[in-house]
């Protein structure tokens, strides 16, 4: 009980603070919304917002907290994240010792899938294998500006048989992204987030399966 109340409490300090914080947010089409966490817990969604009632990916990587964050954030995964609305948790090595420890603890969780760069002491439930240098210019370049659609647009060559079956819906801006990078100017192709791609059509898959 004590270690509930002090999630609620911590939680609740949160969504006080949620006005002050900018975290990042895009649409990625079909009801998935992107939120990246920067600060916790000043950066988790509001429980009773937009997200509370459609799947979201939060992407947690790179992200340093203690243990009251850490609780926090398993506070807000368990209140949130459900069949019906699952949260794609993106993580890497470099995030936070506490976060990475707590969400190993919520394997198997109903509604929580985290997907990410395996490394020393973080073993995703959906392992993505990316160099850490390219997993790196794509989370920034998001950052800088670069439309979200043209971080998941690569060569269709070499995106797996199976997810290009269930991603042909992919963000139908990604084109028109890609179009307005080229008016302005930006010759030197995006990197692409292979880890949120990943998440993307595992949202997709799920769609297609009827299960969301």
């Amino acid at each position: 009980m004590a270690v509930f109340m002090r999630a609620f409490l911590i939680l609740l300090l949160a969504s006080v603070t949620a006005t002050v914080a900018a975290p990042l947010q895009r649409e990625l089409g079909q009801r998935l919304l992107y939120h990246r966490v920067t600060e916790l817990p000043a950066d988790l969604p509001a429980t009773a917002g937009p997200a509370r009632k459609q799947p979201l990916v939060l992407d947690l990587r790179f992200v340093q907290g203690k243990e009251a964050a850490a609780i926090a954030t398993e506070a807000w995964l368990k209140f949130h994240a459900s069949a019906r609305t699952p949260v794609f948790v993106l993580a890497n090595a470099e995030t936070g010792g506490e976060l990475r420890r707590m969400l190993a603890g919520l394997r198997r969780s109903p509604g929580v899938l985290v997907v990410g760069r395996p490394g020393r002491n973080f073993e995703p439930d959906v392992a993505v294998q990316t160099a850490a240098a390219d997993e790196r210019r794509a989370y920034d370049a998001l950052a800088s500006g670069t439309a979200v659609g043209s971080l998941m647009t690569d060569n269709p060559e070499k995106v797996r048989n199976d997810e290009a079956s269930l991603s042909r819906d992919r963000l139908a801006d990604a084109s028109a992204d890609a179009a307005t990078d080229e008016i302005r100017g930006k010759t030197e192709r995006p990197p692409v987030d292979a880890v949120l791609q990943r998440a993307v059509h595992l949202h997709r898959a799920l769609v297609a399966l009827r299960k969301l």
